[in-house]
């Protein structure tokens, strides 16, 4: 499986569903007919994309938008921002700012300004999608988490538990994020009606 394939049943995944859980469903029966080494791609390419956004600029932007509190909402956005699809991820760990600009991130916070009750479908966060390959793995080949994670680990990924960014560290504070984070500040005071 390429990165083409990768993105390719992330984002039909969405096409074909209407709910979180249909997707996680969807995925796990295409996977289920695919040889091991095509599982093995796909949790090597979701690393490949959580390395991606694992920078503290996407965590910036997240959380100067009120979108993650602890290290494991960060965690779990990273895998909403995939499940968003190839585009929309791309854009914003290319340009984190880009996140103020995201349809579904103006959507959650326009429900959550106006104490609009949000569902689960709402939410930023796609935990879940981070164990599909795992799941299918151990359905596939009769073969633990561990098995997965050797086996990711011989080819070169190191499995993080919660973020750890390698770009340069900053103060995540809200001086320092309207600096770096022009449009997600300017978006989220005037939201909220703050200069």
């Amino acid at each position: 499986m390429n990165v083409d394939a990768f993105w390719e049943l992330i984002e039909q995944s969405a096409r074909e569903t209407g709910t979180k859980d249909a997707r996680l469903t969807w995925l796990h029966e295409k996977l289920t007919g695919q040889p091991a080494e095509e599982i093995l791609d796909f949790a090597s390419w979701m690393q490949e994309a959580r390395l991606k956004a694992d920078t503290y600029m996407v965590w910036g932007a997240a959380r100067t938008l009120q979108l993650v509190g602890s290290l494991d909402s960060v965690w779990y956005f990273h895998m909403w921002l995939v499940g968003l699809g190839r585009q929309t991820f791309e854009r914003v760990t290319s340009d984190p700012d880009a996140l103020a600009d995201v349809p579904e991130v103006q959507r959650y916070l326009h429900l959550k300004r106006h104490r609009i009750p949000r569902t689960d479908e709402d939410w930023p966060e796609f935990e879940e999608l981070d164990y599909v390959a795992m799941k299918v793995w151990r359905q596939v080949t009769g073969l633990d988490w561990d098995a997965l994670v050797d086996a990711l680990q011989m080819r070169g990924y190191v499995l993080d538990s919660l973020p750890n960014p390698t770009d340069e560290e900053w103060n995540l504070d809200d001086e320092e994020a309207a600096r770096r984070l022009p449009r997600c500040t300017g978006y989220i005071r005037e939201l909220y009606g703050r200069a």
